[in-house]
């Protein structure tokens, strides 16, 4: 690996310029100015001499005043003047110039958004080695921003930037070593990347390396290792990090446990409006596990969530909107928000809409859309729901009469509730043996196949299916859950980047 390139505000880069032995004297004073200590340091007349030197064609002095016109140092911000300047020095070749004016066409700042100029000076600038640049049109290779979706281009890109030491494009191709995009998939790859800008103090890449830590993908699973990796990150102010710090402590996993550190963590990242943050601290404020029990502070965090629309926190919000807590109660409401995180995919609420269609509770009663409800919930293995589902197949409300069916999700729920929940796992193996009486032993068999051969499936958002008319019928009396779960549901967000979201500089 090639060391890491030099970094300062005005590098001497290896280019070819024109220009006088007067001009560079002046960039020089400029540059003098420019890097004083305390009192002496003096931008106005850094910004003059470099005006001086860059209206003689100074390439290093035209970058150098652009700069300060685009923040405002030595000069009033005119970013018109900045553009003019940068467009100058960029062409004569100067790499940071064209790198600059990418990033601005990028933004759109002082300029229309253009993703494909923006491409065109990224390249011109990352083909002289600019790192910066190389890592950026890695990261439009790979989203597919003004150029062609390329995840093999972009981890060229990367892997150009990153041998040149730079952090971002180093936690970058470990991410698409971690993922397999546009390389094979090698997680030691990914590890050794990973530790590369993590030395570096990156903050993504030090949660990177604290959530493989935590799955034990790559290194031995090593909760203490991952709340230190955490912690690094979470100190830089990394939202995800504060979360998953706060979540360990929560949990007792590689600290000790304690739920007042864990406030503080989700306090942090939640303050910072990071969704997963605030549904978690809206649950130990739902909890009164260590604050004071308090359903309007946990309803104001709910909602927050919500409204960036978290499903787990559209959930939570529906409970309290459901049960009245730190709210007036408002069924209305309460469907509204349950309805939003079904459709994300939620298996909870997916299970509290069947139940309000299945007993016409605010709604119109309605078989055929509650087993709806009930089926995607269940196929991502909520036992409420399967428990449910087998009811209505068992009684062909909603759907056809199907005793193999009923039998297996019946099967499914006994095998699934947990131990806190005893009562429901012996009512729903109870509700199966009710239906093997009406089954041959060959359906039973088959039944006990499918279940065995049933795999849960991650929550999906997608339309649901539109509900038939509704079916009569009876129930398993009594046995049937008739109510909303009122469950606080928390979670956290182990991931470093979303999909197609790396580093950029």
């Amino acid at each position: 690996m090639t060391p890491a390139r030099q970094s300062a505000n005005f590098p001497p880069l290896r280019m070819v310029l024109t220009e006088t032995r007067e001009a560079r004297a002046h960039y020089e004073l400029g540059v003098m100015y420019a890097s004083l200590d305390g009192p002496q340091r003096d931008e106005a007349e850094a910004a003059r001499w470099f005006q001086s030197a860059a209206g003689q064609g100074h390439a290093l002095a035209q970058y150098a005043l652009a700069r300060m016109f685009q923040v405002g140092q030595g000069v009033p911000p005119d970013l018109e003047q900045a553009l003019a300047w940068y467009r100058k020095s960029a062409d004569q070749g100067y790499p940071l110039a064209e790198y600059a004016l990418g990033r601005l066409y990028r933004a759109g700042q002082g300029v229309a958004r253009d993703p494909q100029v923006a491409a065109k000076w990224y390249r011109k600038a990352a083909q002289q080695g600019c790192a910066e640049a190389q890592n950026d049109l890695g990261v439009m290779h790979e989203r597919g921003d003004g150029v062609a979706q390329d995840p093999g281009e972009a981890a060229a890109w990367y892997r150009k930037a990153a041998e040149q030491g730079y952090g971002p494009a180093q936690n970058n191709l470990g991410f698409l070593y971690e993922r397999g995009r546009g390389v094979a998939r090698d997680i030691d790859v990914a590890v050794t990347w990973y530790r590369e800008a993590a030395a570096r103090g990156l903050a993504r890449a030090q949660l990177n390396l604290g959530i493989l830590h935590e799955r034990g993908e790559g290194v031995a699973q090593d909760h203490r290792a991952a709340a230190e990796w955490f912690r690094k990150a979470a100190e830089q102010g990394l939202a995800v990090a504060q979360n998953n710090l706060g979540f360990l402590y929560e949990r007792g996993r590689g600290v000790e446990r304690s739920l007042a550190d864990a406030e503080r963590w989700y306090r942090q990242s939640a303050e910072q409006g990071y969704a997963h943050a605030q549904n978690n601290l809206g649950v130990l404020f739902a909890s009164g596990r260590g604050v004071a029990l308090d359903h309007v502070e946990a309803g104001k965090w709910f909602q927050k969530a919500a409204l960036q629309g978290l499903p787990i926190a559209q959930y939570n919000l529906g409970v309290m909107y459901q049960a009245g807590q730190g709210v007036a109660p408002d069924p209305v409401q309460a469907r509204r928000w349950f309805e939003a995180a079904a459709e994300g995919g939620n298996p909870g609420a997916q299970y509290n809409l069947g139940v309000l269609h299945e007993h016409g509770l605010g709604v119109p009663l309605d078989y055929a859309c509650a087993a709806d409800w009930y089926r995607q919930a269940a196929a991502q293995g909520d036992a409420f729901a399967q428990q449910n589902l087998g009811g209505l197949h068992f009684f062909g409300r909603g759907v056809p009469q199907d005793f193999v069916e009923a039998h297996k999700w019946l099967n499914l729920a006994a095998a699934r509730f947990p131990p806190a929940e005893e009562a429901r796992r012996a009512r729903a193996a109870r509700n199966r043996d009710v239906v093997a009486k009406h089954m041959t032993a060959a359906q039973i068999a088959e039944a006990q196949a499918l279940a065995r051969d049933w795999r849960a499936k991650p929550g999906i958002a997608s339309p649901r299916t539109s509900a038939a008319a509704p079916a009569t019928g009876g129930s398993i009396g009594a046995d049937a859950d008739r109510s909303p779960r009122a469950r606080w549901m928390r979670g956290w967000r182990a991931r470093q980047a979303e999909p197609g979201d790396p580093d950029q500089t």
